[in-house]
Parts: C-alpha cells; structure tokens; sequence
C-alpha cells in the first residue's frame, strides 16, 4: 500500500487509499483471531504481553477506521510485520531439534537490522510525529497514549532480544527451551 501510494507519506492524519483501509481491517482481523486462538488454547498465561499488544491494536485500528482518520499512521506501524518472519524464524530455530548454528547466527543479525528498521525506526518516527503534529485531545491523544505503551513493549522485546542473543551470559537461566510446550518465547 505505501509501495503504490507513497504520497500518503505527507499526510499521516488524513491520507486514505483503498489498499490501505483493506491492510487494516485485514490487520484486525488477524488481530482478533490471534487473540481468540490463545485465549481458546489456553495460552492466556504465558502470552499475555501478546493479548495487550493486540488489545492496543485493535482499538487503535478500529478508532482510525471508524474515523478515517490517521489509515496512514497504521499503515507504517504494519510495517513491524517484516520484522516477524525473522522473529519467527528465530523462534522456530530455538525449539528445532536439529539447530543449525550458522543459520541461527545469520538470523540473529538479519533480525537485529530488520528489527531496527522495521520496528524501532517506524515506531521513533511516528511517537516523534505524535508528539509533535497530534492534537492532544481526543482520537489523537488515545493514539498518542497507544503509540507510548508500544514504544515501552517494542524496547522491552528488544532488550530481551539482545540479552538473548548477544549477551546470553546475562539471560535469564532456564529460558532456553521455552516454547517447546507451547508457550511463547516472551523472555528468551
């Protein structure tokens, strides 16, 4: 969508375009059903980070498609998806039971650059639009207030990133082989 629409760019409060508006509810859809599957797998417990972040964004998206405003502030935070396939990717590396350790250490950097550019530089981007351009009332202090709590999340998730993967002596002992279960990899 921004790929097509790359005008929307200088518009973040008010742009729109069709793609765009289909990305969000399609966003919120997989939002909603994620949070349904963990809460029907009774996994409420230990993903529960996961069932905040995806409060936060369904109400987020829903306010801006109830509005029409701020689709182009939704569309660059989606942006954080790329990121995930290298989380993912990460993840499914730990809990195999056959690692490959050059693979895993060739993830681990591809993840921390994906990581920077796709989640914390779309996140620093945006809060700085917020605070600076964003009426703090209303629709644009609830997304200003969303923006801050995820800002929180993303740098906590990163840090846990880094002591993982480039300071595992710090790590938390017992961590690793989490997920093999079914929980989440929250801490490692």
């Amino acid at each position: 969508s921004l790929w097509n629409s790359s005008e929307l760019l200088g518009d973040i409060q008010d742009g729109y375009c069709v793609s765009g508006h289909l990305l969000v509810c399609f966003s919120s859809g997989y939002f909603i059903h994620d949070s349904l599957d963990i809460i029907m797998n009774r996994q409420s417990r230990s993903s529960w980070e996961y069932l905040v972040h995806h409060a936060m964004a369904i109400s987020a998206f829903v306010s801006l498609l109830v509005t029409g405003r701020f689709l182009v502030a939704a569309m660059l935070l989606l942006l954080v998806e790329v990121s995930n396939i290298f989380l993912t990717a990460r993840m499914l590396l730990k809990m195999s039971d056959v690692p490959s350790a050059a693979l895993y250490e060739l993830n681990k950097y591809v993840n921390l650059v994906m990581y920077v550019a796709f989640r914390l530089a779309p996140q620093a981007y945006l809060t700085w639009y917020f605070l600076r351009h964003v009426e703090a009332r209303g629709q644009g202090a609830f997304l200003t207030g969303n923006l801050l709590l995820l800002d929180a999340m993303i740098l906590m998730y990163f840090s846990r990133l880094l002591r993982s993967d480039f300071f595992p002596s710090s790590s938390h002992k017992g961590a690793a082989g989490r997920g093999v279960d079914g929980e989440k990899f929250l801490i490692d």
